[in-house]
């Protein structure tokens, strides 16, 4: 019993060593915060999860090369999941050492084409936020439940979006949201397109716009949520010649009456 008990105690030692969140363990109930995001928006921790909301914490600073590399699957996640309207919350905490202009460079190069979840700076009060968490490496990804409880400390390796669906209890089962800054007036004026063929060999790749769209600007990112295609046309009918390997891509569209985005496969 002596023994099990000793082993018991060197385990969670360990674990919480190794964690990347020093200042609490598994099952701890986490401090409230508020914080303002880089669009001026503020963010109470125990009032988004009163209201049954997981909560997804992103740990990060701007010059962090894993930082740059996971920023747009977790942004992915927050898209996929109805960007902070359904039940799962995703809000990005910078170290501390960045304000908001260097926070906001960092999401319009690496946040990839997906709708960012919102990101807080030293000028949010991201600092104090980090400083209470213990954060010791980056990036660190950790998830609150509703109760106010850190279930997970350390969300990695990221590969991609299951790995933080990977992470959701078991009792969990949020359904995936539409997530779009356009209203559906927009959507109904044109700015929805097709793509074809979906999958493609990812040598030729076509859209087609609304008649009533004359122009636009097309980029086409890579998983990662980098550029490997850009062009702008004079014309709702596309038609891109590309060379793209095996995979899953995001097309961009952006014309005078908004911006959307699609998925294709290259096989």
């Amino acid at each position: 019993m002596f023994k099990n008990t000793i082993l018991f105690i060197f385990l969670a030692l360990s674990i919480n060593a190794f964690s990347q969140v020093q200042n609490y363990n598994i099952g701890d109930v986490v401090d409230d915060f508020t914080v303002t995001d880089t669009d001026g928006n503020e963010h109470n921790l125990y009032s988004i999860t009163a209201e049954g909301k997981y909560v997804f914490l992103d740990f990060f600073f701007d010059t962090c090369v894993p930082c740059q590399t996971t920023t747009p699957i977790f942004n992915e996640l927050h898209d996929k999941y109805g960007c902070n309207e359904g039940e799962v919350y995703c809000i990005s905490i910078n170290n501390g050492t960045d304000g908001d202009a260097e926070v906001i460079a960092f999401e319009e190069t690496y946040g990839g084409p997906f709708e960012h979840a919102p990101a807080v700076s030293a000028d949010g009060g991201a600092g104090a936020v980090d400083n209470n968490f213990g954060i010791t490496a980056y990036p660190t990804y950790c998830l609150i439940n509703p109760d106010n409880e850190i279930i997970n400390l350390d969300i990695w390796p990221i590969s991609n979006v299951g790995t933080f669906e990977a992470a959701f209890p078991v009792d969990f089962n949020p359904t995936p949201m539409e997530c779009s800054p356009l209203g559906i007036e927009d959507q109904i004026q044109g700015v929805d397109f097709k793509v074809y063929p979906n999958p493609s060999d990812g040598s030729s790749i076509n859209l087609r716009l609304a008649e009533e769209i004359q122009s636009a600007d097309v980029k086409i990112y890579n998983i990662l949520g980098k550029v490997v295609y850009t062009n702008q046309f004079d014309s709702n009918e596309i038609s891109i010649q590309t060379n793209l390997s095996s995979g899953t891509y995001i097309i961009n569209v952006a014309t005078e009456l908004g911006s959307v985005h699609k998925s294709l496969i290259v096989k």
